[in-house]
């Protein structure tokens, strides 16, 4: 019994492994720990391997794909159609094996260590923009509780930030406030966006 097909159900740590001869007939339904998955696969012969995009699908389409396996991935979205009863991950394995031999199924290209590396950056970038805006709206926001008016502009905010960090500028406060407002300035000035 020679398996074509395998859906992989990719976890943090226990894998679920749903494999198809070529009639369709289940080979293998198996549990695998992180540490078994790759001496799985390199015991088997090349096969279609199905697996949902994820944090780790594109590592693992890597691994499996230098074991000589054809690797797709696809958008749980997608697979979701073919799950046939209670959620649970031998089930999703079985629906990954089923999607991923469909003619109509739309698939998620691979992407290398290169293409993830720069997409890490963007998404820390973004990151970094949004948590320097909720700090500058938390400045603003404290100082006009006490009636001081920073005016419009990311620039003119940070220049107030390092003005008060710098004790240029003492704002009229209590000193519980001055001391948030401290950690916020500091924190602020701190947020280097790439």
């Amino acid at each position: 019994m020679q398996i074509t097909t395998v859906g992989l159900d990719l976890a943090k740590s226990v894998f679920q492994v749903h494999a198809v001869d070529a009639s369709g007939g289940v080979a293998v339904r198996r549990t695998l720990r992180r540490s078994q998955v790759l001496p799985f696969f390199i015991k088997m012969p090349p096969c279609l391997v199905g697996i949902e995009a994820c944090g780790t699908s594109h590592h693992w389409a890597r691994e499996l794909t230098k074991l000589g396996h054809e690797v797709r991935i696809m958008p749980p979205a997608y697979v979701k159609p073919y799950v046939k009863r209670s959620k649970n991950d031998a089930v999703d394995a079985e629906a990954i094996c089923e999607a991923v031999t469909r003619p109509t199924m739309r698939f998620v290209a691979m992407k290398s260590t290169d293409q993830q590396a720069a997409l890490s950056l963007h998404r820390v970038r973004d990151l970094l923009v949004k948590q320097r805006t909720q700090l500058v709206n938390m400045i603003r926001g404290l100082l006009a509780e006490f009636g001081i008016d920073i005016p419009v502009g990311l620039e003119r905010a940070l220049g107030l930030a390092r003005q008060i960090a710098g004790r240029e500028v003492e704002p009229d406060v209590p000193a519980v406030a001055k001391q948030i407002l401290d950690l916020l300035c500091a924190q602020v000035l701190d947020t280097h966006v790439c």
